[in-house]
Parts: structure tokens; sequence; C-alpha cells
């Protein structure tokens, strides 16, 4: 009689995954390159803001008083459970919308995906993004799919917003503070889950964190309440890089405090061991030239301020004076923020103290 035919083992969404960490993004350098050669927001007149300034979203003017927000993001599996690594691709995306001032309505899905998983896999990633546009409010009218031996997932996203109003990452002023809703780390802490190194409560955690959504925090920034001169959100090149790009755009130099930074729990451990994603290095090795940290300063803490994010906090510049109202509002919105910093006038770039 002959034995039953093995099965094989059944494989995790993050096996499928090429990507270390969050590395399958371009690196800075090598998109800047890319870019150059280029034409910009400049070449059109209702183009009010482009890929010049590293922003998170295009936004083009269509009437006196409204302009389009559209974004677009995906990425391979940072987590093994289908619905919520639908829930974090699509969270990730919307982000990118509140970070311009703008309010989200609508989106659509992108699809890559492997023969050799079931469908029923896909159902349930389309169905965790569905989740966030329903919180987000919003519905989701189509998309596009191909076949792809690495499964990705993401989405295109429209907002709105008025011309006046939208808030970019290049008005930062000196006297300004920097505020984060979020605390960073969720790179090294997806790499440790891959690797099969992350405690159950990190990875309920950082898993938790990454598909919150940032509406609650965006709305309070562009409610008007208080002034904002800058706005973006700390992902893929982390919150060195992400702060330098708003740096540059505003020609100012940031000071941040090395103890005031809001740090996932363990990820400081994991970092101290090497896991580190690729990523992160790479961003690391990216922003040295601009920012000065103190001497001695351990190199794993460095890769931690360079972490690369998904879904990671808003970082606003605001004036110092509109601080604590800033802090209050985003309070009773339930969002828990942290005053990182200040911007400086001088050479453009950023001072780590502590």
């Amino acid at each position: 009689m002959a034995g039953k035919k093995p099965v094989a083992p059944k494989k995790r969404l993050t096996e499928m995954s090429h990507c270390a960490g969050c590395a399958a993004k371009l690196k800075a350098g090598d998109l800047a390159t890319v870019l150059g050669g280029l034409k910009g927001a400049a070449s059109h007149p209702r183009a009010l803001v482009g890929f010049n300034t590293n922003d998170d979203a295009a936004v083009y003017q269509v009437a006196p008083g409204m302009a389009v927000v559209e974004t677009v993001d995906f990425f391979p599996p940072l987590v093994d459970d289908p619905f919520q690594f639908g829930a974090i691709a699509a969270a990730n995306a919307l982000s990118d919308i509140w970070a311009m001032g703008a309010k989200p309505l609508f989106a659509l899905n992108l699809v890559c995906f492997p023969d050799e998983l079931p469908l029923k896999t896909l159902q349930k990633i389309l169905a965790g993004g569905q989740s966030k546009a329903d919180e987000a409010g919003i519905p989701i009218l189509g998309g596009h799919s191909i076949r792809d031996p690495e499964p990705k997932f993401g989405m295109a996203v429209t907002g709105v917003v008025h011309p006046k109003k939208v808030l970019t990452n290049a008005g930062a002023k000196p006297g300004d503070v920097l505020l984060l809703t979020k605390p960073v780390g969720t790179g090294i802490a997806t790499t440790a889950i891959k690797r099969g190194l992350a405690s159950k409560q990190l990875t309920k955690r950082v898993t938790a964190q990454m598909a919150t959504l940032n509406k609650a925090a965006g709305e309070v920034f562009a409610s008007g309440a208080f002034k904002v001169n800058a706005l973006t959100d700390v992902t893929g090149f982390g919150l060195l890089g992400h702060l330098l790009e708003m740096m540059n755009g505003a020609k100012t130099r940031a000071a941040v405090d090395l103890e005031r930074i809001p740090l996932i729990a363990e990820v400081p451990a994991l970092a101290e061991a090497g896991v580190i994603p690729g990523g992160t290095k790479t961003n690391l090795a990216h922003v040295k030239k601009q920012v000065t940290f103190p001497e001695g300063l351990p190199e794993h803490i460095q890769w931690l301020l360079a972490d690369a994010q998904t879904n990671g906090g808003l970082l606003a510049s605001v004036p110092a004076r509109h601080a604590l109202k800033a802090l209050q509002a985003l309070e009773k919105a339930g969002v828990d923020a942290a005053l990182i910093g200040e911007v400086q006038a001088g050479r453009p770039g950023i001072d780590v103290i502590g």
C-alpha cells in the first residue's frame, strides 16, 4: 500500500516577503537621484505640491476653494495575520492624506498576489483593508490586481483640502516645537517578528500601533484651533529621515531631545542585540552627514532614531506659544503625543541632544 503523500507545511505570509523589515522602499538617496531629472510641481500652475519637497502626497487645485490630494502606498506583509496585514497597509496609505491636512474621500485597492496562496487569504487581506476604510468613513471604489510571487497590498487614496489650508513638510519656522504622535520602533519590531524573536506582547502591541489610523491626530492638526507650520508622517525613512526632509524644506535646524522620544517597549533591547532591518541601516547612512549625535552614543540608539516605520505617527512643527493648546487638543482626541524638540535657525540638519 502506497504511503500518504506528505503535506507541505503552510506558508507564513512573512516568509513570502523578500524585503528585510521595511527595506522594500527605495533608498532616500537613490530616490532623489531618480527624480532629479523629472519635472516637479513647478511645471504646472495648478500643481500645489509635487515630489520636489519629498512631501507625503500630491496636491492639485481643481477650483478656487478646492484641491485634490492623491497618494499611493503598498508593501509586502509585515505580519502573518492576513486581516491585520490588510488593515496595516490601508492605515499606512490613508495616513498621507491626514499628513497634508486633508480629508480622505475614497480609495482604490492595489493587490499583488501569488498563485500558491489560497484566495481565502486574499479575501482576509481585503477585509482588513475594508475595516480601516470603514473606520476612516470612506468607500473603496475599485482597484487593480496582478499575479506576483510576493504578496503585496496597499491603496491609492484620494482626498480634498482647501488650497489655503494645505499642510506641507516644508513650513517649519525657528521657534517652533516638534510634536510626535506615536512611539518609534516598528521596523525593528517587525524584523523581530519575522525572525521569531518578538514576544507575544510586542507582536500584539506593534500590530495594534501600525493598524491605528492617524485620523484623530490629523483632524486635530487640521482643525485650525492652533497654528501648524509643517506636518508629515513618519514612515519608511524613519524619524530622522522625515525630520531631515522637514528641515531641508524649511532651511532650518532641529534640536531633538533623546530622552523625550517615545520608543516601543522591548525595541531598544532588540536593537542592542542587532535585530535591525536593512532599511533602517540605509536610513542612518543617508542622514549621518546632516545629523550630530552626542559623543559616544551607541550605534543601536542611532539605529532606533533612523528606524524605518510603518504607519508611524504624525510629526508636526508648531509655534511654541501654541504647544500647550496642541497637546491638550491631542490628548482630548485620545492621542498620546510627545514634545520631542524644537526648530532653530541655522544650517539645515538635526542635533540629537541627551
